[in-house]
């Protein structure tokens, strides 16, 4: 079992990946850097660009996974990915993409995959 949150972050992370992977998706890049924000995943789901933030939760005593993505997370989110589409020279107007979470409780036993978790606007 990883120590570290990073290495936790990280443990879990590759774990969203292998069951994504499974799921068809495939991917694109890991752990996208831009000015205040981080993109876990960057996946690709058939024509769709999908960005992937991934939560972990050893319980759900104090709440689910999900509800740990905070508003500031989301327009974190959000202009990571515009960064990434500009870098990659892609619009979000002709681009089709989404946000997705992983939501990981019980080290890994119990992933819930929430499509389209995070909207603009």
């Amino acid at each position: 079992m990883p120590t570290t949150k990073r290495a936790t972050g990280q443990h879990y992370e590759a774990v969203a990946e292998k069951y994504l992977i499974s799921c068809g998706l495939t991917l694109i890049e890991r752990n996208f850097l831009a000015k205040g924000g981080e993109l876990d995943l960057i996946m690709r789901d058939k024509s769709s660009i999908v960005f992937v933030e991934v939560r972990y939760r050893n319980s759900q005593a104090f709440g689910h996974a999900a509800e740990t993505v905070t508003r500031s997370k989301i327009q974190k989110l959000i202009r990571a990915a515009n960064v990434w589409l500009m870098k990659n020279g892609l619009s979000v107007y002709s681009t089709d993409f989404r946000f997705d979470l992983i939501a990981i409780h019980q080290h890994g036993e119990q992933i819930e995959w929430i499509k389209n978790a995070i909207t603009q606007g």
